[in-house]
């Protein structure tokens, strides 16, 4: 009797955590197409409160939604982020040697075979293709002119595209001919946007988009992203999404003063970044804020001698005191100090995190022989994602209605900001960048 009773604890155990493991993982596991019976049955059992919800899934999963950098419509970009699955289908633009485009529907996991055969397709059908397509190859394209060839059988590609990188589909013989967009190259000097909008409600709008992308995130798309790498069954397409959103504001910080040919308004610019980064800072956005002061220390940006020198030095002090923060010395120790002594929610600098779980994951062996090494998973219980996430997003009431309360607004300079904010022009070409600083303050100045 005993016995049957330690069984059927051990049952009552198991079932606990698969439980735990299913009400976690669900929205993953439904994209599995074999999913066995016994699961599916278990699953609904204990979730069948929420299949109200169901209909409202599967209806946002038919949604046809454009990506990160391929919004084309005001309207769209101004629509509250979701997080992405595999199953979406999108809108991209696949262009070929010649610059012209044509625009595909597909799934976001979509393989690079399958993609190919849909631009075929179109261009079969294309009044401007005088030829048929032959053997077509897909070639991500930088705005400095790298490439880089996918496989037929590569997945989700167009998640780790660059800031200003595009697919192109070619011929083999046609990879050296392919050139960036000529907006990529070239560059127009001019008054940015950004005078006319309060650094208040710029700084309130990146803290806004900062959230939406940073709470779809999974912490299963970290594991994903550092212990599988391209062997993952699931790609982290909303992680990807936010270090692209990283990247993109530490190059539109160092566009913005580089674009600008006056130095007096260049200097407004550099106050209104540094007050930005502050802003941030309090509102307890560590990604945006970090993005900020990074492109402010971009060499392009740092080495205009005549702008800096032109900052008062109350911003110049303030500066000083984030690029502390920011520095790497000591493992991070002035950020790690900072995090630690804020209270959730927050926006964390998710490179940092990838980085520490890069290290634990390549430091240390997975598996002694056949057994596994669970020190490495006691290690790793202070860096797991669920542990620096979590935190982050729970009790954070007080946080949403914050959001709520700065994006309510609907005057049209409002809306100007926060369409801004969501579609940062950029130029990602560090080459361009410095030729700009140079025609700014040239060496000899």
């Amino acid at each position: 009797m005993e016995g049957a009773m330690d069984g059927a604890e051990r049952k009552q155990a198991v079932l606990t955590v698969a439980f735990r493991y299913l009400d976690t993982y669900r929205e993953l596991l439904q994209e599995e197409g074999d999913f066995c019976v016994i699961v599916v049955w278990i699953y609904w059992t204990c979730v069948c409160s929420a299949s109200s919800s169901d209909e409202e899934k599967e209806s946002r999963k038919k949604q046809v939604r454009p990506l990160f950098r391929h919004f084309r419509r005001i309207d769209a970009c101004l629509q509250p982020r979701e997080a992405f699955r595999g199953s979406d289908e999108i809108f991209c633009r696949v262009y070929t040697p010649d610059h012209s485009y044509v625009t595909i529907r597909s799934r976001l996991s979509c393989r690079v075979g399958e993609i190919l055969a849909l631009v075929k397709e179109k261009l079969q059908y294309s009044e401007d293709q005088p030829v048929l397509p032959g053997n077509l190859i897909l070639v991500a394209v930088t705005s400095a002119g790298e490439k880089a060839v996918f496989r037929p059988s590569d997945e989700a590609v167009f998640t780790t595209l660059g800031v200003n990188t595009h697919l192109f589909a070619c011929e083999p013989s046609e990879l050296d001919s392919l050139l960036p967009l000529p907006e990529e190259i070239h560059w127009t000097p001019g008054d940015s946007k950004l005078h006319d909008m309060s650094a208040e409600e710029v700084a309130n709008q990146l803290v806004v988009f900062d959230w939406e992308l940073f709470s779809c995130v999974h912490e299963v798309e970290f594991v994903c992203y550092v212990f599988h790498g391209e062997q993952s069954r699931w790609r982290p397409l909303n992680l990807e999404l936010v270090l692209q959103r990283c990247s993109e504001v530490q190059h539109w910080v160092a566009t913005e003063i580089l674009q600008c040919q006056s130095l007096p308004k260049r200097i407004q610019l550099l106050r209104k970044f540094i007050k930005i980064a502050a802003l941030c800072k309090q509102q307890q956005d560590l990604l945006s804020f970090l993005a900020v002061v990074l492109g402010l220390d971009n060499p392009a940006v740092s080495r205009l001698r005549l702008t800096w020198e032109g900052l008062p030095g109350k911003f110049r002090k303030q500066f000083q005191q984030f690029e502390s923060i920011a520095d790497p010395s000591r493992n991070h120790k002035s950020y790690r100090d900072l995090i630690t002594s804020l209270r959730p929610p927050l926006i964390p600098f998710t490179p940092l995190l990838l980085k520490d779980l890069t290290f634990l994951h390549e430091s240390c062996k997975t598996f002694h022989g056949e057994l596994v090494n669970f020190e490495k998973m006691v290690s790793g219980v202070t860096l797991a994602p669920e542990n620096q996430l979590r935190p982050c997003i729970t009790n954070s009431c007080f946080f949403l209605f914050f959001l709520v309360a700065i994006d309510t607004e609907m005057s049209p300079s409002h809306l100007q900001t926060k369409a801004y904010v969501r579609q940062l022009q950029v130029i990602d070409n560090q080459n361009l960048l410095f030729d700009m600083s140079c025609k700014l303050e040239p060496k000899d100045t």
